[in-house]
């Protein structure tokens, strides 16, 4: 036991569970500790936004596979907080969101910049910790980042401000190993037997396989089965995109070939993967889940297993160690391998849905002129890509349509808002990733409309020198939400136009690098320049307003209407 301050004893916390880098606003709340951060080798990167530096962190530890960590100003900073812990939640990434809180003496009252800080985070976070004395915040925070890292999501340390100061004994605990298993021998054992016995498995290589370092084990089953192998929705960096039996993504304006080989299944693989409701509706008219195919589903969370889709088999494991485990039971013994019996035409057949997919890739995305298509945007942004980047999408139609074009050698390079979908997200966590990597390249892919919620730390990077790189869509118009009110109402257009300023002058104006592009052999170029060149950089492509596929054809109906008059006007 050590006789310290409570801010010195957590903020050595810190630093035994390796923090490099915290990301939020200054407060008065946590100053005394925040004091301590630079002598302690932990750079404090300042923000624009609250939410953004939860975004931040998202992208910092969903690319190193470790902690990161956020703080803010008890109060209106910390509600700040919350759209960014709920979209880390759904991207299963370890962020620890510190949250000061109004001091412990009046707690209650209604003072200043005071709310209940742990209700409001109750649903979004994985655990959630209260420092209720000082001499147990050292213990607390350590329990934090244990269980970010083990349940792999984020959590809650709230810490009244005054528990910063006094004097205690305390004893700085070591971090502790997260080991995860393979599953159950029995359910390995089933699992093995189902898919010895396929005759057109399919695996789906989901979030797991990333997050465990398990693309190389699932590569090895994939190759012993001769198996196709589809990325789960916003995972195509499950897989590599260049291998012969990679098909590409499932889910919203994915791979066509991907779903036409998956409705063929009749046992799937579900590895590291939830097998979220999003990423299994039907696409492009095809309803391509197989109805009668078995499921093998793999994930670490329990409560995962058999929720939305009816599963065969439930291995409750880590998705490398599963995959090792159930190609070490295929290769061992007299196995016999149905899906051997047939390898030839299942290869043509995925060498042939590959080659239909990327011909009609092809025919949508060689329009010319100027404004851009956005296809032809996608398709010369995925050209000319580099190929150790590190990709993030934000939410809206062309960047869903980047579904379609982005492919990926390695991972962890797919950063994507997953299933909560907000604005904003984008070139926040790039910005994050950048500095986790500063060896990579961090593009985000950004629509005009959710640009307006994060155009903002352009001052952050060139503050804090991140030379991430926007790729921002001019369209004019909040494109998914339009698409909508083309299909089904009666293309009334309210609140989705946009009038918008030149963002690369803007950016210019910050202190960073602008670039409008308004030719598709601009394009290119464009990207290769900002990305090679150092700086935080825009680059503003000026598209036409066509829109792909709707957002959300399961959600809508033609609208219904009873009234013919209303107070102010007739409906049509």
């Amino acid at each position: 036991m050590t006789l310290m301050t409570p801010s010195e004893a957590f903020v050595e916390t810190l630093v035994a569970h390796g923090v490099k880098h915290i990301f939020g606003i200054v407060g008065s709340a946590y100053m005394d500790a925040l004091d301590l951060f630079e002598p302690a080798g932990i750079r404090f990167i300042s923000v624009a936004h609250e939410q953004n530096a939860v975004h931040m962190a998202d992208g910092y530890s969903r690319i190193l596979g470790k902690h990161g960590v956020c703080i803010g100003q008890n109060g209106p900073g910390i509600t700040n907080f919350v759209t960014g812990v709920a979209a880390a939640y759904w991207a299963h990434s370890p962020v620890v969101a510190i949250t000061p809180e109004t001091g412990s003496t009046s707690i209650g009252l209604g003072g200043f910049q005071e709310t209940e800080q742990m209700p409001i985070f109750s649903k979004i976070t994985k655990f959630q910790t209260h420092v209720n004395r000082p001499d147990r915040i050292a213990e607390l925070t350590h329990r934090a980042f244990t269980l970010a890292l083990l349940e792999r999501g984020p959590v809650q340390i709230n810490i009244p401000r005054d528990y910063f100061y006094g004097e205690i004994d305390v004893e700085i605990a070591k971090p502790q190993p997260v080991d995860r298993g393979a599953g159950s021998p029995a359910s390995l054992d089933e699992a093995a037997k189902l898919l010895a016995e396929a005759k057109f498995p399919v695996i789906i290589a989901g979030g797991g396989v990333i997050m465990s370092g398990g693309t190389a084990a699932a590569k090895a089953l994939a190759e012993h089965l001769q198996a196709p192998v589809v990325a789960s929705y916003l995972h195509n960096d499950s897989f590599p995109a260049s291998h012969p039996l990679m098909c590409g993504p499932l889910g919203y304006l994915g791979s066509k070939a991907a779903m036409r080989l998956m409705a063929q299944a009749d046992v799937v693989l579900a590895l590291g993967t939830r097998l979220g409701p999003f990423g299994t509706l039907p696409q492009y008219g095809i309803d391509y889940w197989p109805k009668n195919a078995k499921i093998i589903q793999v994930d670490s969370d329990p409560r995962m297993i058999g929720l939305v889709k009816r599963i065969s088999v439930g291995i409750v494991g880590d998705a490398k160690s599963a995959a090792a485990e159930l190609l070490q039971r295929l290769q061992t013994g007299n196995v016999t391998i149905a899906a051997h019996g047939n390898r030839e035409a299942r290869l043509s057949e995925i060498k042939k849905q590959k080659a239909a997919w990327e011909e009609e890739l092809n025919g949508l995305s060689n329009a010319g002129g100027s404004p851009i298509s956005p296809r032809r945007a996608l398709r010369e942004l995925e050209k000319a890509m580099p190929r150790n980047a590190v990709v993030s999408t934000d939410i809206g139609n062309v960047c869903s349509v980047s579904n379609s074009y982005l492919r990926f050698e390695e991972n962890p390079s797919f950063l994507a808002a997953m299933a909560f979908g907000n604005c904003g997200y984008a070139f926040p966590t790039a910005m994050g990733a950048k500095v986790a990597r500063p060896d990579r390249p961090a593009v985000a892919y950004v629509g005009d409309g959710a640009w307006g919620m994060s155009l903002n730390e352009i001052l952050t990077c060139v503050r804090e020198d991140i030379p991430a790189v926007a790729v921002v869509f001019n369209n004019g118009q909040w494109g998914a939400e339009k698409k909508n009110q083309i299909d089904y109402y009666a293309d009334r257009y309210v609140g989705t136009n946009l009038k918008n300023p030149s963002f690369a002058a803007i950016a210019k104006t910050m202190g960073a690098e602008g670039i409008k592009v308004e030719h598709p052999d601009q394009v290119g170029d464009a990207l290769k320049t900002a990305t090679g060149s150092g700086k935080p950089t825009v680059i503003e492509l000026m598209l036409t307003q066509e829109l792909g596929e709707p957002f959300r054809r399961d959600a809508l109906k033609k609208p219904k209407r009873l009234l013919k008059k209303y107070a102010a006007y007739t409906v049509a």
